[in-house]
């Protein structure tokens, strides 16, 4: 072992007078070790949050949207599969996306028409989870004599619906009558509810089969553009790019990060600015670590000295100090790493911590723990340590042995 780590640890133990620096190593410690701790389980709680969001979003939105400059499009089926070979995409489905009202026993709302391939849909969204109180297939049949629909949770709650209801649904497209244009409007059974667990979607989304969809809404053959599922969500935009170029003029492609780019940038600025502030934690236990230094460093004025007349050079006599803060650093980190990464299984496991449902989407705490996560705490807090250190050590490799020997 280097002389100099080994002096480093021995002046963690102080003599018996001087027991308040053991004190102040000891809260240095449990300062970096509570720093590190609360870093890792608010970086996890915030990626499990991201993660059963990202999770919701993307179980009702595709990865990649194909469009057209030109609108609803037909011959969907050949960009389908000129689509399907680009390399990174998984499946394909054909959608089509329109604003009607809905009504039922005179209670009106906006909605959101969906026009979903039942047989490939699943392939590309994850909504047969989300479909409660019947299946997705029964949009592909009659019911009570009238074509099915699938209504969000919320939006049935408004307009007071429930499974084998039926309601009024208003197209504002309408159609040309020798009358002039009127709205078109049909009647539906609503066969199942639509539960996503995210407001926006449960009280605006109403889902019908594809063929519905067309017939409704008068596009016969035509759709409204394509979904498609990847492989690595991560490089959506880039797979979009690749279909982009396939395709060629009039389509056009649009990732799930510019759909939702306002909330991605949020969720990203806001880890940021949790990190931020969490890594006060850990600096005020560096600022405890300078302090025990400053105070080892009067202590040892007589050793120091001693030392560089047996020769000892101003940079062994710095590494010294500066091995006795890391070893503060790094014991505390390991604590705070063993410590989180422990709460942060307890939590997942046990899930002790509860949140109101009618307040929030979810009852419990969220917890993924990303090994980049746990790198960049460990760094950090290792590098302040290393950086509260600095300063006491050259301090201490200054001091004058002529001097600090005088007196003695």
């Amino acid at each position: 072992m280097l002389f100099e780590l080994f002096l480093g640890i021995r002046y963690l133990k102080a003599k018996r007078k001087q027991a308040f620096i053991s004190v102040i190593s000891i809260i240095s410690v449990v300062g970096v070790m509570v720093g590190v701790m609360a870093l890792i389980v608010v970086l996890s709680v915030m990626n499990g949050f991201r993660e059963d969001l990202m999770s919701k979003i993307l179980g009702v939105n595709s990865h990649v949207l194909i469009l057209s400059y030109e609108g609803a499009f037909g011959g969907y089926d050949k960009v389908a599969r000129a689509a399907d070979r680009v390399d990174g995409v998984i499946a394909t489905t054909p959608f089509i996306y329109s604003q009607v009202m809905v009504e039922s026993m005179g209670n009106v709302s906006g909605a959101v028409l969906r026009g979903l391939d039942t047989r490939t849909a699943s392939g590309v969204i994850n909504i047969k989870p989300m479909i409660k109180k019947g299946p997705l297939s029964s949009l592909d049949s009659l019911h009570k004599g009238l074509p099915a629909i699938i209504i969000g949770s919320e939006l049935a709650r408004q307009i007071g619906v429930q499974p084998g209801s039926v309601l009024t649904v208003v197209s504002p497209y309408g159609k040309l009558t020798p009358l002039g244009r009127v709205p078109r409007s049909r009647k539906y059974t609503v066969t199942a509810l639509f539960d996503s667990g995210m407001y926006e979607y449960d009280s605006s989304m109403v889902y019908v089969s594809l063929k519905e969809a067309q017939d409704f809404l008068g596009l016969g053959r035509r759709v409204t553009g394509i979904e498609v599922r990847v492989k690595d969500i991560y490089k959506a935009d880039q797979i979009g790019k690749s279909i982009n170029k396939k395709l060629g003029y009039p389509f056009w492609t649009k990732d799930w990060k510019l759909m939702n780019r306002s909330l991605v940038s949020a969720l990203r600025l806001e880890k940021i600015t949790m990190f931020v502030i969490l890594t006060m934690i850990v600096l005020v236990g560096a600022l405890n670590i300078v302090s025990t230094l400053v105070m080892v460093v009067m202590e040892k004025t007589k050793d120091v000295a001693i030392l560089r007349a047996m020769g000892a050079t101003a940079k062994s006599i710095m590494a010294i100090f500066v091995f006795q803060g890391l070893v503060v650093g790094v014991v505390g980190t390991i604590a705070g790493l063993a410590s989180g990464l422990g709460l942060c299984h307890l939590l997942a496991k046990y899930k002790f911590i509860k949140l109101p449902s009618d307040v929030y989407y979810i009852s419990t705490l969220p917890v993924r723990v990303e090994t980049q996560d746990i790198v960049f705490v460990t760094v950090a807090a290792v590098m302040i340590s290393f950086l509260a250190t600095i300063y006491p050590s050259w301090h201490a490799s200054r001091l004058n042995p002529v001097e600090a020997l005088r007196y003695e």
